[in-house]
């Protein structure tokens, strides 16, 4: 069991098919015993990549469909959803002037970092952090996190 933090790029790929979908899925399933923590805006990343790929015709409407609901369910039952905070904006500022960032992966860095300080101070292990991005996974081992690519798993 661990504390897993996954952003969008990652958790979308429980859903569709793409490279690391088998290693998320596993990751992510129930029986794992993971926790899975992302900030509350990750709903908002995932609503948006699937739009994209139905907009781009790689899924239909029913797949579409099948896909969002259970995005919902998994957001709502799931996954511990961290919002957007003071702590989180003051962070930001600190990873922006870091690191080249966009905004959303600032919010998701800096929600990551506040989450592993929370887990550490309990006693807990640390969690790793989990993106398909490569310059947000730079930033993050900066950053003092152990980071993981589902790029990297067939």
């Amino acid at each position: 069991m661990a504390w897993l933090y996954a952003d969008s790029s990652v958790l979308v790929k429980r859903h569709v098919a793409e490279l690391g979908t088998a290693w998320v899925r596993a990751l992510t399933a129930h029986a794992s015993g993971n926790h899975i923590m992302t900030a509350h805006l990750t709903q908002v990343e995932g609503m948006s990549a699937l739009n994209r790929r139905r907009r781009e015709g790689t899924l239909d409407a029913t797949q579409y469909m099948q896909i969002v609901d259970d995005w919902v369910a998994l957001c709502t039952v799931e996954y511990q959803l961290v919002a957007l905070s003071p702590a989180i904006v003051d962070r930001c500022r600190l990873v922006l002037e870091a690191h080249p960032l966009r905004a959303y992966d600032a919010v998701q860095l800096a929600t990551a970092i506040l989450g592993n300080h929370a887990l550490i101070a309990v006693e807990q292990p640390p969690l790793i952090f989990l993106t398909a991005d490569r310059r947000l996974q730079e930033a993050a081992v900066v950053e003092g996190l152990a980071v993981d690519d589902p790029n990297r798993y067939p």
